[in-house]
Order: structure tokens, then C-alpha cells, then sequence
């Protein structure tokens, strides 16, 4: 596959994610207000705080994700259509075990933490329970799901995998109307509601892998040497999801420990905010992922260190157009999605906005390191470094310093993690940090910093309405014009015609 075939599949993907994208934004965001409106802070709190225990184990799920849609990716762009079919039905196999350790710690540590250990208003604690058991059982149905979604990706059906995301969606916005009417608590029927639409997306994608893909059929198989590569990937991917998991939910129960239910409540609201801008970079991750394990299963070295490159600085510059905005004039967006904004809301918005923007750049960087399956010595530093979030959060925290500083070392720390990832690819491929430094690196710095005083001197202009309009109207535009005329190459730009012309043509 050639670099010109694979930017235009990658270009006709990304419109299709967008598109999703888009549609998901909208009704998300619109969601969100509501439940918040609904629930309460303080109910909505409960539930973050609750679905964190759950999500705690989703480092097991994650990893087995992640091994998943590489061996199945790997496998396809080798041209070995026997395996897929042998991958495919190990990984199943394996999510099935899974589902059934997931339980086991869930009505066991996770039950005892839940009851003992949190900072739950007595009153609420049924009712936290109740969301607990679904949000367990609703995320044993997304694991089995996994591996259809895996095929989908991997043969880059993307116009379903988008229309699917959609349809969740619309689903979980009827969610809301049926608050709205009902009688009984809010709080146990949201949960409930949740967990009969991760059955109907289930058997959705079930049905469709089943009539449009030959090699996705399960059929009981003990092979040994794809259950052997599969675990062994995914074992060391697990140290790196369980570190995630542990420092990103860890961090919550140490702001609830301290700063009680109210600050999670911040800490969801800011999380959605940041996501919402994040599924810009997640969904054009979604289009290039393929093709990057592809690349290197065909040992097309040169046609993925140009894509790398390209993708790193595609993936910041999405992320920064969409971020600066929503950083300078955070308070007032905030204010008119939610009409009152629990507190630390904007804050904690800022700080995140700051760490996912160098988890954009580094997005190709740890997928390059996963298509060559050599991941153990980096996974363990990884791991290391992130679960250093912890201890020092709770050092800041102890002192008395504002719940502000978690993120502030979690954004520290990433920009650590950024620099040992294209270092860490110098060892495990024909990987140069110095030309990464020069042409990705050197470029993002400088648009970044041409980009900060435009919007910094407009918030100060004005606080009207019309005002807040016209700085966001006009950081968006000097944004996207500093980033095209002085952040792209001739060939990245030319990489942003193809996508603007095939979207004209929709």
C-alpha cells in the first residue's frame, strides 16, 4: 500500500468519524446537562464516583482491547486471512475468562470498597449500590463487545462503526426523556437505562460481523501459539492500563477522600468537556491506527515513519484549534451548557485540556511501539511514571495545596511520557528522535506559541455576550491560519485539501 492510497483512505475514515463525531458532541453534551440537571450534583457526583470503581478494572479489559485490534490489524495487513479467524476466536475465549474475573473483583474488593471506603452520604448508599451492580454488568457487556468492534476498525468499516456510535447515542438521549417521567429514583433508573443499551449495541455488532466478515466466526480453539502471543502482548499491555486506570481513578478517590462527593462532580463535568474535544483526536487515531500496524506487518518502514510524523502533528493541531477556544472563554461555555457550574469545574477543564494535548502528539508514538509488539521494557517505565501520579498527588493534597495540583503533576509527568516515547522508538525501529524533534516537535512549539496571544488578548476585550462570540469566532480562525501557513508542510497540506474536497463533495 502506498503512502498516497493510505493518506486517502485515512482522509475518507476521518470525514466519516467526524461526522460521527459531530453528531455524538452534540447529543452528548445536550445529555449531559440535563442528567446533571436531573440527578443533582450530588447524585451525579455518586455516579462518576461509583462507574470510577467499575472502571477501575477496565485496565484488564483494556489491555486485551489493545492486543486485540493489533494481532487482528497485524494479521490482515500480513495478507494472513487464515489467522484472523484464530485470532479472533482466542481473543473471545480470553474476553470470556475476563468477564468472569471482572466479576469476581467486583462483588468482592470492589463491593467492599464501594461500602466502606467512600465518602457516600448514608441516605444515597442503596441507591449507589444498585448503580454500582448495573455499571458492573453493563461493562462485562462492552468487554464481549470488544472484539467485533476490533473487526470493525481493522477492516475500516468506518461508516458503520460511526452510524453504530450515533445510534448509542440517540439511545442514551432517550435516557433522558424517560427521567424525565419517571416516578421512581433517577439514579438507579439512569444506571439501568445505560445497561439495556450496551445490549442492543452488542447484538447489534454481533449481527453485522456475523453476516459481512468470512474470517469473524467464533470457533472454539485452544491454539497455543496465538494464545501465547495474545496473553503475552496483553500482559505487559496490562501494567500500562492498570497504571492509567490506578492514577486516573486513584485521583478521584484521593479528591473525594479530601474534598468529599461535590468535587466529583467537577471532576465528571471537566472530563466531559475534555472528551468531547478529545473524540476529534480519538476518531482520527481510529483512521490512521489501522494503517500504521499495517504498514509495519508489510515492513514498509518509510511509508510509516512519514505517516507517524504526519499523524503526531495532525493529531496536536486538531486537538489545539479545538482547545484554545475552550480554554480562554471556559467559564462562559460552561456556564451556558450547565447554567450553574459546580466549582473547580473550569479549573480542572484547563489543566486536562493542557495534558491531552501532548497525549495527541504522542497518540502515533505508542501505537508505533504497539505494532512492533516489543512493549515490555516500555511498559514498565510507563507504568512507573504514571503511578507516580499518585504518591505525589496525595504529598500535594496532605500539604494542603488546592485539588488544581493532581493535574498539574499529571501534566508534568505527560510531558515526561511524551519525550521517552519517540526516545524509547529510536531502539525498536528505524525511528530518528532528532528528525521527530525537528519536524514535529520544533513546529508544534512554534504555532503553539504564535497561536496563545490572540485569544489571551480578546477574553480581556469584553465579557458580552457578543464579545465571547466573536473571540471564539476569531481564536478559531487564527488558529486554523497559523497552523496551515506556517505549521504544514507542502504534502500536509495538500493531505488537508483531499479531506476539505471529499468533504464538499458529501
Amino acid at each position: 500500500m502506498s503512502l498516497a492510497s493510505s493518506t486517502k483512505r485515512i482522509a475518507k475514515n476521518t470525514l466519516l468519524l467526524y461526522i460521527r463525531m459531530l453528531v455524538m458532541m452534540a447529543i452528548t453534551l445536550y445529555t449531559s446537562r440535563i442528567v446533571l440537571h436531573l440527578l443533582g450534583v450530588e447524585d451525579f457526583g455518586i455516579y462518576n464516583l461509583v462507574g470510577g470503581i467499575v472502571v477501575m478494572f477496565s485496565f484488564l479489559n483494556s489491555a486485551m482491547a489493545v492486543s486485540t485490534q493489533r494481532f487482528l490489524n497485524y494479521e490482515i495487513g500480513k495478507g494472513e486471512e487464515c489467522n484472523v479467524q484464530k485470532i479472533f476466536s482466542t481473543s473471545l475465549i480470553i474476553h470470556f475468562f475476563l468477564i468472569l474475573l471482572i466479576i469476581l473483583l467486583a462483588e468482592t474488593i470492589g463491593l467492599w470498597f464501594l461500602n466502606v471506603k467512600l465518602n457516600i452520604p448514608a441516605e444515597r448508599l442503596t441507591a449507589a449500590n444498585w448503580v454500582y451492580q448495573f455499571s458492573v454488568f453493563t461493562f462485562c457487556i462492552n468487554i464481549l463487545r470488544v472484539p467485533y468492534q476490533a473487526a470493525i476498525i481493522a477492516y475500516e468499516r468506518m461508516a458503520f462503526y460511526a452510524y453504530l456510535s450515533i445510534v448509542e447515542v440517540i439511545l442514551q438521549l432517550s435516557i433522558v426523556y424517560i427521567l424525565v417521567v419517571s416516578e421512581f429514583d433517577q439514579l438507579i433508573i439512569y444506571a439501568g437505562l445505560l445497561f439495556v443499551v450496551a445490549w442492543i449495541i452488542y447484538f447489534i455488532s454481533y449481527f453485522f460481523c456475523r453476516f459481512k466478515f468470512t474470517t469473524i466466526r467464533f470457533q472454539f480453539t485452544w491454539e497455543k501459539s496465538s494464545l501465547k502471543k495474545i496473553t503475552s502482548f496483553s500482559g505487559w499491555s496490562l501494567l500500562g492500563s492498570l497504571a492509567n486506570v490506578g492514577a486516573q481513578q486513584g485521583i478521584n478517590m484521593l479528591l473525594n477522600i479530601f474534598y468529599g462527593v461535590a468535587i466529583n462532580a467537577s471532576v465528571g463535568i471537566a472530563n466531559q468537556v475534555s472528551s468531547a474535544i478529545y473524540r476529534f483526536i480519538s476518531n482520527f487515531s481510529v483512521a490512521y491506527q489501522p494503517q500504521i500496524v499495517q504498514l509495519y506487518a508489510a515492513e514498509k518502514r518509510y511509508e510509516l515513519i512519514n505517516l507517524v510524523f504526519k499523524s503526531s502533528k495532525f493529531s496536536y493541531f486538531l486537538f489545539l484549534i479545538l482547545s484554545v477556544p475552550v480554554f480562554a472563554y471556559c467559564e462562559p461555555i460552561l456556564q451556558f451548557w450547565l447554567g450553574t457550574v459546580p466549582e473547580y469545574s473550569a479549573g480542572f477543564c484547563r489543566l486536562i485540556i493542557l495534558y491531552l494535548l501532548f497525549d495527541a502528539a504522542s497518540a502515533p508514538l505508542w501505537i508505533s511501539v504497539q505494532a512492533t509488539g516489543k512493549i515490555r521494557n516500555y511498559q514498565i517505565f510507563m507504568s512507573i511514571l504514571i503511578l507516580l501520579n499518585l504518591p505525589f498527588s496525595y504529598l500535594c493534597l496532605r500539604a494542603g495545596l488546592s485539588p488544581y495540583s493532581v493535574w498539574l503533576i499529571r501534566f508534568l509527568l505527560n510531558i515526561v511520557a511524551y519525550l521517552f516515547r519517540f526516545v524509547y522508538l529510536k531502539r525498536v525501529m528505524d525511528f530518528s528522535p532528532v528528525d521527530y524533534l525537528k519536524k514535529v516537535v520544533f513546529v508544534i512549539f512554534i504555532v503553539t506559541f504564535l497561536v496563545i496571544p490572540i485569544p489571551w488578548c480578546l477574553v480581556y476585550i469584553t465579557d458580552k455576550p457578543w464579545g465571547i462570540i466573536l473571540g471564539i469566532i476569531v481564536s478559531l480562525f487564527s488558529t486554523v491560519s497559523i497552523v496551515y501557513f506556517i505549521g504544514l508542510t507542502k504534502s500536509e497540506t495538500d493531505f488537508v485539501k483531499v479531506l476539505v474536497r471529499k468533504l464538499l463533495k458529501r
